[in-house]
């Protein structure tokens, strides 16, 4: 993955921000419209120690994470009194399995993950820059069977207002990232000039979009 070394200062020096210490709302509230079986395969891209796993452990029974920091992922067990059984595999891959969860350390590129129904990605997309997001779909949809469904979190505003993390990604070009995908528009959420996402870092626009992304049955 490219510059990993930022996502570990990130993850080492406790500047994580972008980390909710809820639940998503968004999750919780749109997850039904993936039409979702408890005994669908689950993988969230790039976890870091999201409670959004916790929750997806608790409708689904194979839930998969992968997380280039072994900070995040460590912390994550801890923080839940979770003790995960911790297996070395070829290459830089660490698996840590407890129950319905298994989340795999290091390249997402490169990590075993199994195939899967569902996907769920709040901020993954939006965490790699745009010469990254080509590669990162191909992965995807490599690992989704036909008619699998992703739920995909968006950011839109001015990218020269604001340089990423988390970056600005179109509709558009996930229509091209994902071509031939059925795409839904589940919700925007545009933050007036008051909201602290504007406001603290002086945008003129703000908008979060949740998307549903349904690939082709053949």
């Amino acid at each position: 993955m490219k510059d990993p070394e930022f996502w570990h200062s990130k993850w080492a020096s406790n500047k994580i921000g972008f980390h909710l210490e809820d639940v998503n709302p968004l999750l919780t509230t749109h997850w039904q419209a993936l039409n979702p079986q408890r005994e669908d395969k689950v993988f969230v891209p790039l976890c870091g120690k999201s409670e959004d796993l916790v929750w997806l452990a608790s409708k689904h029974d194979d839930v998969q994470g992968v997380e280039l920091s072994n900070i995040a992922v460590r912390a994550f067990f801890s923080e839940h009194f979770y003790t995960p059984m911790v297996t070395t595999l070829s290459g830089q891959h660490e698996l840590y399995q407890f129950d319905e969860l298994s989340i795999y350390t290091g390249d997402i590129f490169s990590a075993p993950i199994e195939p899967v129904e569902l996907v769920y990605d709040r901020a993954a997309l939006i965490a790699l820059p745009i010469e990254m997001r080509s590669d990162y779909a191909k992965r995807i949809d490599s690992l989704l069977k036909p008619g699998g469904r992703i739920l995909l979190v968006t950011l839109e505003y001015d990218q020269s207002e604001m340089s990423g993390p988390p970056f600005s990604v179109l509709e558009r070009e996930i229509e091209s990232l994902f071509k031939g995908y059925q795409i839904d528009r589940l919700a925007t959420d545009v933050a007036d000039e008051n909201h602290p996402k504007r406001a603290g870092k002086g945008l003129t626009y703000f908008s979060e979009t949740v998307l549903l992304l349904t690939k082709p049955s053949c």
